[in-house]
């Protein structure tokens, strides 16, 4: 559907960073104070407080989490909130901790469905726990390359591991849930995922227990254990694991080989030029 033909009411989805006040960018101050109604969905009520100052009209979604509830039902019922302010043809924005496209299923069901309805719609990016992951811990991903899982997914399917390079587990105080309804699991399935994880790194190889601070008055958590003792490490449903590498990179001299016979053949035609 063209701008033009896009019917009354928009929504946009935006991203405050990870610490409270120091990580919103321009672009998303703007849409929040331009806004007629702001949803937030945020880790701290101190950063639904800091909103209302910007806003006189600002609602969380928070409520919409229950005790036993499916978290996909409340995923659909956040975004039926916001959707029926953007029917109703005003300016809704969704205002989430960290980025709103990673690991936040809500802003791009929302924003899909806004579209589909011919709404306009769209993302404003933000600095996401990966962002502080990166400056906390020193982890340049371009050096030895950065693999990404949640950590339930590693558990339920068969992916491959590369332990010459970072691997980040995800949302790892869940760990092994199939339910959708809990906010934790227990030792007993973090042994499950050790016992994955033993198939490519030895039991005494250090991994970090990452969480990002949220607050200018607070630390990051950078917890360093042997990858045996992760089961009865305190974890939270924010828990980020960090794998460093265990094996050196491996020289694949047969790619090599040809691409020096394309470095030769080029410099060959350039003499010949």
């Amino acid at each position: 559907m063209s701008a033009t033909a896009e019917k009354p009411g928009s929504l946009v989805c935006v991203g405050l960073g990870m610490m409270l006040g120091a990580h919103i960018g321009p672009r998303a101050r703007s849409q929040i104070e331009q806004a007629d109604v702001v949803f937030v969905a945020v880790s701290d009520p101190v950063v639904e407080l800091w909103l209302q100052q910007m806003h006189s009209d600002v609602r969380s979604l928070q409520p919409h989490y229950a005790e036993g509830k499916p978290r996909h039902q409340t995923y659909r019922d956040m975004v039926e909130s916001m959707l029926a302010e953007v029917r109703a043809g005003r300016t809704v924005v969704g205002a989430f901790y960290g980025h709103p496209g990673v690991f936040a299923k809500v802003p791009h069901d929302a924003i899909a469905q806004a579209r589909r309805e011919g709404f306009a719609a769209h993302m404003e990016p933000g600095i996401s726990a990966e962002d502080c992951l990166y400056a906390d811990l020193g982890i340049d991903p371009g050096r030895l390359g950065c693999q990404h899982y949640e950590a339930s997914q590693l558990m339920f399917y068969r992916r491959r591991i590369d332990p010459s390079a970072y691997l980040v587990l995800w949302q790892v105080g869940i760990a092994g849930d199939r339910t959708y309804r809990r906010f934790a699991t227990g030792p007993e399935y973090r042994s499950l995922l050790v016992e994955r994880l033993r198939q490519d790194y030895p039991g005494d190889h250090e991994v970090i227990v990452y969480e990002a601070a949220t607050l200018p008055i607070t630390q990051p958590r950078m917890e360093t254990v042997a990858l045996r003792d992760l089961p009865d490490t305190p974890l939270h449903m924010h828990s980020t694991l960090v794998v460093p590498p265990c094996e050196p990179l491996q020289r694949d001299e047969a790619m090599l080989a040809r691409i020096e016979a394309l470095e030769r053949a080029e410099a060959a035609a350039a003499e010949q030029a």
